[in-house]
């Protein structure tokens, strides 16, 4: 068989973010074919063969590539729309136009929302995709595809509702699939796309939408189906008052009781935000080892509080970062998430302890590779993991006078990505897209923006 060939990156700072959070002031990293074959400080060893690329980067930061553990692409579509509304409110004012998305839209504001992301340091990403009109088309797929093109390791959380109106939901009626078919679509689609291997690109989850959109049958069914097929199960949980409220008026019971309930806590599940949990929800969380995906710019877009990330962290429950949806994070960015997670969670009891530098970064990094159940191949840079990686330039305007090259990355403005590299192929270079058209999706995402409120207008 014929050896791997190499890329050597030299001269750089390195954050592992490994177990011992070891980093190199001046040090290496080897790719040989998608592994890290190894890295450390100084200088690559002499003498390698099979190099086919040498790249010096001096002035650069390397981490892993960032993991995106929460998203909703086809909010790319509704930017900039109910700016001044709760979570609840948001919900009712949106849902009409979202429940009129199809197949063409879908993909557009797919592209949309991974071009975006993998610009800015993103190697992994999911979706947690949940509206389903009836006739629109091959949507899961739509997903898939884009993600594909856009060269990054993906999620797909198939979501699903079944509450509408008429049972006490928020959704309208029309926007929600039976209990029946949206299970049958959910399998369907874990059958289809899921690959469970190591270097895996594509992978789905069972996902409900949430407890005021989804019945309790879905709720115990999907996590049934879920174990039987091996897959992760993925839902929002506890992200504001309302909500609690909702579950015990509807239940008798807290969300995180609720989920307990339904078989929705383990080490297989994540859940989105988590803002409202009280300390017998994280002991429940960490004592089931149920994960976070914490979405700190949606959060407060949407006023719905700061989430008690720190006393997470003590307590040894996994917590990665999401964008969450842009129609409530217009930015679309996750490397921002890095410091807006350190700066809002320095507003709560905690206060300056809060984060710290290095903490924002393994909450995007490791952390997401924990939520996602993938921590053994990605979210970190060690030997025999994938090599997906991202090369920041700190020696810029921005940057050069701040010692601490991961206080630069977490504390600074957001760094150019020079490099981003996906099981050791470049997707990224010079903060630009190279498998993807990056004007060519702005159009297609306006052009589709403009289609989708004309029909929601028409409704």
């Amino acid at each position: 068989m014929a050896a791997a060939q190499r890329i050597v990156i030299e001269n750089c700072a390195i954050a592992t973010v490994d177990a011992d959070d070891t980093e190199y002031a001046s040090g290496h990293v080897i790719v040989a074919g998608n592994r890290i074959e190894s890295l450390g400080a100084g200088k690559a060893p002499e003498g390698l063969e099979d190099v086919v690329r040498r790249i010096d980067a001096s002035g650069h930061l390397v981490t892993p590539g960032l993991v995106n553990t929460h998203h909703h692409f086809y909010q790319w579509l509704t930017r900039g729309l109910a700016t001044d509304h709760n979570l609840f409110n948001w919900l009712v004012a949106l849902y009409p136009t979202w429940a009129r998305i199809d197949e063409q839209m879908t993909y557009a504001a797919a592209q949309g929302s991974l071009a975006m992301m993998a610009r800015g340091g993103v190697t992994t990403a999911m979706d947690h995709h949940y509206v389903f009109p009836k006739g629109s088309g091959d949507l899961s797929g739509a997903i898939i595809r884009a993600a594909r093109e856009t060269g990054v390791r993906f999620t797909l959380a198939r979501g699903s509702m079944d509450r509408g109106e008429k049972d006490g939901g928020l959704p309208p009626d029309f926007a929600v699939e039976t209990l029946e078919g949206a299970l049958a679509a959910t399998e369907a689609t874990v059958d289809a796309h899921h690959d469970d291997s190591f270097d895996a690109m594509t992978q789905v989850a069972v996902a409900p939408c949430s407890p005021f959109s989804v019945s309790t049958e879905l709720m115990k069914q999907g996590a049934e189906l879920a174990r039987r097929k091996g897959v992760r199960l993925h839902t929002h949980g506890s992200e504001t008052v309302e909500e609690e409220q909702f579950c015990k008026e509807l239940f008798g019971l807290g969300p995180t009781d609720y989920f307990e309930s339904t078989g929705w806590l383990g080490e297989d599940v994540w859940m989105a935000h988590c803002v409202h949990m009280n300390d017998s929800d994280i002991a429940a969380f960490a004592r089931t080892k149920t994960g976070v995906a914490h979405c700190p710019s949606s959060n407060a877009r949407l006023a719905a509080g700061i989430a008690r990330v720190p006393d997470m962290l003590a307590a040894d429950v996994p917590v990665g970062l999401g964008v969450d949806g842009t129609a409530s994070n217009e930015s679309g960015e996750l490397h921002t998430e890095l410091r807006n997670a350190l700066l809002i969670n320095r507003l709560g009891a905690h206060r300056e302890a809060a984060l710290n530098a290095r903490q924002a970064l393994r909450l995007g990094t490791y952390g997401g590779a924990q939520v996602l159940g993938r921590a053994r191949e990605i979210g970190s840079l060690e030997p025999g993991k994938l090599a997906d990686l991202v090369l920041w330039n700190l020696d810029t305007l921005a940057h050069a006078s701040i010692a601490d090259p991961v206080t630069a990355l977490v504390f600074g403005a957001p760094a150019p990505v020079t490099a981003s590299f996906v099981g050791g192929i470049q997707i990224a270079e010079n903060g630009r897209l190279l498998l993807v058209d990056e004007d060519a999706i702005a159009r297609s995402t306006r052009e589709e923006a403009r289609r989708l409120a004309r029909i929601a207008a028409q409704a």
